[in-house]
């Protein structure tokens, strides 16, 4: 993916910047994530009393499991910005889980860069408004505001 000018990625504040492709959530997945949390509730680890004991018909995805994913659907969907050097996650603001996700079901994320400010220490602070779909439901698993800070080498003055 070819990077983003920080001039063109000012120009897109307020615009959805990306699409992810879609994504399944497996039994696997979510029991891998289950055992690097130390969450084993039975709603996301065993499919058979799930389906017996809730009204999902199975296990469901940890909400956290959905969140952690979304760096992985930026990393797919949205190119770096030219001359970055690093980014790290800055924080979230209103993070909603609004629907279940169901063992075997696909997402994907859709991206709105919310804002973006520039700071003179090379730092570029992003807000983007996320919302994580799932194929073939109306509401979506989750939306959020998500925080990051890129570090931008400063360019060279030229005399």
């Amino acid at each position: 993916m070819q990077p983003i000018s920080l001039e063109a990625l000012v120009a897109s504040e307020g615009k959805e910047v990306g699409v992810s492709p879609w994504r399944a959530v497996t039994q696997n997945m979510i029991d891998q994530f289950a055992d690097a949390t130390d969450d084993h509730q039975f709603i996301h680890c065993d499919p058979e009393r799930a389906a017996r004991e809730t009204p999902y018909g199975g296990t469901i995805a940890h909400g956290f499991l959905l969140l952690s994913l979304l760096s992985a659907m930026t990393f797919e969907t949205m190119p770096p910005i030219a001359g970055s050097k690093m980014g790290v996650n800055h924080g979230f603001d209103e993070i909603r889980f609004k629907s279940p996700v169901r063992t075997g079901s696909r997402i994907r994320a859709r991206f709105v860069l919310a804002s973006v400010k520039v700071r003179p220490s090379g730092w570029v602070q992003m807000a983007h408004d996320v919302t994580l779909e799932i194929e073939g439901e109306k509401t979506p698993a989750l939306t959020a505001r998500w925080l990051t800070l890129t570090f931008v080498e400063p360019k060279e003055e030229t005399a």
